[in-house]
Protein backbone atom coordinates (compact mmCIF):
# COMPACT_ATOMS: atom_id res chain seq x y z
CA UNK A 1 0.00 0.00 0.00
CA UNK A 2 0.93 3.53 -0.62
CA UNK A 3 3.61 5.00 1.78
CA UNK A 4 3.00 8.82 3.15
CA UNK A 5 4.93 11.12 1.53
CA UNK A 6 4.56 14.01 3.71
CA UNK A 7 7.57 16.30 2.21
CA UNK A 8 5.25 16.43 -1.15
CA UNK A 9 3.23 19.76 0.64
CA UNK A 10 0.93 20.95 -1.88
CA UNK A 11 3.84 20.62 -4.82
CA UNK A 12 1.74 18.12 -7.07
CA UNK A 13 1.96 18.18 -10.65
CA UNK A 14 -1.38 19.45 -10.79
CA UNK A 15 -0.39 23.03 -9.16
CA UNK A 16 2.56 23.13 -11.76
CA UNK A 17 1.70 26.42 -13.81
CA UNK A 18 0.13 25.67 -17.39
CA UNK A 19 3.00 26.98 -19.23
CA UNK A 20 5.00 23.61 -18.60
CA UNK A 21 2.57 21.14 -20.14
CA UNK A 22 3.01 22.62 -23.78
CA UNK A 23 7.03 22.84 -24.08
CA UNK A 24 6.71 26.24 -25.31
CA UNK A 25 8.22 28.63 -22.69
CA UNK A 26 11.66 26.95 -21.56
CA UNK A 27 12.90 26.43 -18.09
CA UNK A 28 10.82 23.63 -16.95
CA UNK A 29 12.93 20.20 -16.24
CA UNK A 30 11.86 16.84 -15.68
CA UNK A 31 14.46 14.84 -12.92
CA UNK A 32 14.52 11.24 -11.77
CA UNK A 33 17.45 9.27 -10.49
CA UNK A 34 19.55 5.74 -12.29
CA UNK A 35 20.50 3.67 -9.28
CA UNK A 36 23.62 1.92 -9.61
CA UNK A 37 24.61 -2.14 -8.95
CA UNK A 38 24.25 -2.70 -4.85
CA UNK A 39 21.89 0.85 -4.52
CA UNK A 40 24.24 2.48 -3.45
CA UNK A 41 25.75 4.97 -6.21
CA UNK A 42 23.28 6.59 -9.03
CA UNK A 43 23.17 8.94 -11.26
CA UNK A 44 20.58 12.68 -11.14
CA UNK A 45 19.59 13.29 -14.49
CA UNK A 46 17.73 16.19 -15.72
CA UNK A 47 16.25 17.37 -18.72
CA UNK A 48 14.50 20.27 -19.89
CA UNK A 49 11.16 20.07 -21.54
CA UNK A 50 11.26 22.36 -24.74
CA UNK A 51 14.99 21.36 -25.72
CA UNK A 52 15.46 18.21 -23.84
CA UNK A 53 18.92 19.16 -22.87
CA UNK A 54 20.72 16.42 -20.48
CA UNK A 55 22.19 17.40 -17.23
CA UNK A 56 23.60 14.20 -15.80
CA UNK A 57 26.09 14.47 -12.48
CA UNK A 58 27.29 10.96 -10.79
CA UNK A 59 26.52 10.51 -7.05
CA UNK A 60 29.35 7.87 -6.36
CA UNK A 61 28.48 6.99 -2.53
CA UNK A 62 24.83 7.74 -1.80
CA UNK A 63 21.71 9.12 -3.22
CA UNK A 64 20.19 10.50 -0.25
CA UNK A 65 18.03 13.65 -0.03
CA UNK A 66 21.23 15.67 1.48
CA UNK A 67 23.12 14.54 -1.37
CA UNK A 68 20.97 14.92 -4.14
CA UNK A 69 19.84 18.13 -3.06
CA UNK A 70 22.80 19.63 -2.92
CA UNK A 71 24.04 18.33 -6.23
CA UNK A 72 20.56 19.41 -7.86
CA UNK A 73 21.52 23.40 -6.36
CA UNK A 74 24.97 22.91 -7.94
CA UNK A 75 23.36 21.72 -11.83
CA UNK A 76 20.37 24.37 -11.53
CA UNK A 77 22.58 26.99 -9.81
CA UNK A 78 24.66 26.52 -13.12
CA UNK A 79 21.68 28.15 -15.38
CA UNK A 80 20.41 31.32 -15.99
CA UNK A 81 17.58 32.45 -13.33
CA UNK A 82 15.04 32.52 -16.49
CA UNK A 83 15.60 28.86 -17.29
CA UNK A 84 14.92 27.61 -13.78
CA UNK A 85 11.63 27.74 -13.60
CA UNK A 86 10.41 24.12 -11.99
CA UNK A 87 11.35 20.63 -11.80
CA UNK A 88 8.73 17.75 -12.18
CA UNK A 89 10.04 14.53 -10.07
CA UNK A 90 8.98 11.67 -8.94
CA UNK A 91 7.83 10.96 -5.05
CA UNK A 92 11.21 9.23 -4.27
CA UNK A 93 12.24 10.14 -0.80
CA UNK A 94 15.63 11.50 -2.33
CA UNK A 95 13.67 15.15 -2.64
CA UNK A 96 12.36 15.74 0.87
CA UNK A 97 14.54 18.52 0.88
CA UNK A 98 12.54 20.66 -2.19
CA UNK A 99 11.90 22.90 -0.19
CA UNK A 100 15.73 24.06 0.33
CA UNK A 101 16.17 23.18 -3.21
CA UNK A 102 13.81 25.72 -4.37
CA UNK A 103 14.91 28.26 -1.65
CA UNK A 104 18.68 28.05 -2.79
CA UNK A 105 17.64 27.87 -6.70
CA UNK A 106 14.28 29.49 -7.03
CA UNK A 107 13.65 26.67 -9.08
CA UNK A 108 10.02 24.96 -8.24
CA UNK A 109 9.27 20.93 -7.32
CA UNK A 110 6.53 19.25 -8.36
CA UNK A 111 5.53 15.86 -7.92
CA UNK A 112 4.12 13.51 -10.32
CA UNK A 113 0.87 11.26 -9.40
CA UNK A 114 1.82 7.92 -7.56
CA UNK A 115 2.93 5.19 -10.55
CA UNK A 116 2.74 7.65 -13.39
CA UNK A 117 5.84 7.55 -14.92
CA UNK A 118 5.06 9.56 -18.40
CA UNK A 119 4.23 12.47 -16.35
CA UNK A 120 8.54 12.83 -16.50
CA UNK A 121 8.00 11.04 -20.13
CA UNK A 122 11.26 13.18 -21.68
CA UNK A 123 13.51 12.03 -18.69
CA UNK A 124 12.48 8.59 -18.87
CA UNK A 125 13.26 8.76 -22.91
CA UNK A 126 16.76 10.15 -21.67
CA UNK A 127 17.48 7.56 -18.95
CA UNK A 128 16.62 5.05 -21.23
CA UNK A 129 19.50 6.43 -23.83
CA UNK A 130 21.66 6.62 -20.96
CA UNK A 131 21.00 3.09 -20.41
CA UNK A 132 23.06 2.50 -23.70
CA UNK A 133 26.01 3.57 -22.21
CA UNK A 134 25.80 2.68 -19.26
CA UNK A 135 23.39 -0.51 -18.86
CA UNK A 136 21.22 -1.46 -15.78
CA UNK A 137 23.90 -3.01 -13.28
CA UNK A 138 25.97 -0.57 -13.58
CA UNK A 139 28.17 0.96 -10.80
CA UNK A 140 28.50 4.26 -10.64
CA UNK A 141 31.17 4.65 -8.07
CA UNK A 142 33.84 2.76 -10.65
CA UNK A 143 32.56 5.39 -13.88
CA UNK A 144 34.61 8.30 -14.02
CA UNK A 145 33.00 12.27 -14.02
CA UNK A 146 34.46 12.36 -17.78
CA UNK A 147 32.79 9.22 -18.72
CA UNK A 148 29.78 11.20 -17.38
CA UNK A 149 30.38 14.46 -19.17
CA UNK A 150 31.11 12.53 -22.63
CA UNK A 151 27.99 10.68 -22.47
CA UNK A 152 26.32 14.17 -21.76
CA UNK A 153 27.89 16.19 -24.73
CA UNK A 154 27.45 13.13 -27.00
CA UNK A 155 23.30 13.31 -25.94
CA UNK A 156 23.13 17.21 -25.69
CA UNK A 157 24.85 17.04 -29.72
CA UNK A 158 22.70 14.41 -30.95
CA UNK A 159 20.06 15.68 -33.66
CA UNK A 160 16.61 14.90 -32.32
CA UNK A 161 13.57 14.34 -35.36
CA UNK A 162 11.43 15.52 -32.65
CA UNK A 163 13.64 19.19 -32.65
CA UNK A 164 13.30 18.79 -36.56
CA UNK A 165 16.71 17.71 -36.62
CA UNK A 166 18.30 20.53 -34.24
CA UNK A 167 20.22 19.32 -31.14
CA UNK A 168 19.29 20.22 -27.57
CA UNK A 169 22.63 22.18 -27.16
CA UNK A 170 21.66 24.44 -30.98
CA UNK A 171 18.08 24.91 -29.48
CA UNK A 172 18.78 25.96 -25.80
CA UNK A 173 21.77 27.96 -27.40
CA UNK A 174 18.87 29.64 -29.33
CA UNK A 175 16.36 29.81 -26.94
CA UNK A 176 18.75 31.45 -24.69
CA UNK A 177 20.20 34.56 -27.02
CA UNK A 178 22.94 35.22 -25.70
CA UNK A 179 23.27 33.86 -22.81
CA UNK A 180 23.67 30.71 -24.40
CA UNK A 181 27.39 30.92 -24.04
CA UNK A 182 27.27 30.39 -20.15
CA UNK A 183 26.40 26.69 -21.06
CA UNK A 184 28.39 24.27 -22.19
CA UNK A 185 27.93 21.12 -23.80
Amino acid sequence: MGRSRSFIGDAFLVNRPAEAADRAVPGHWEGDLIIGSGGKSALITLVERTSRYVMVRRLADNHTSRSCTDALVEMIGQLPEDIRKTLTWDRGVEMALHAEFTVATGCQVFFCDPHAPWQRGSNENINRSIREYFPKGTDFSVVTDREIRDMEYELNTRARMVLDGYTPAEVLTRMLGDEGGALTT
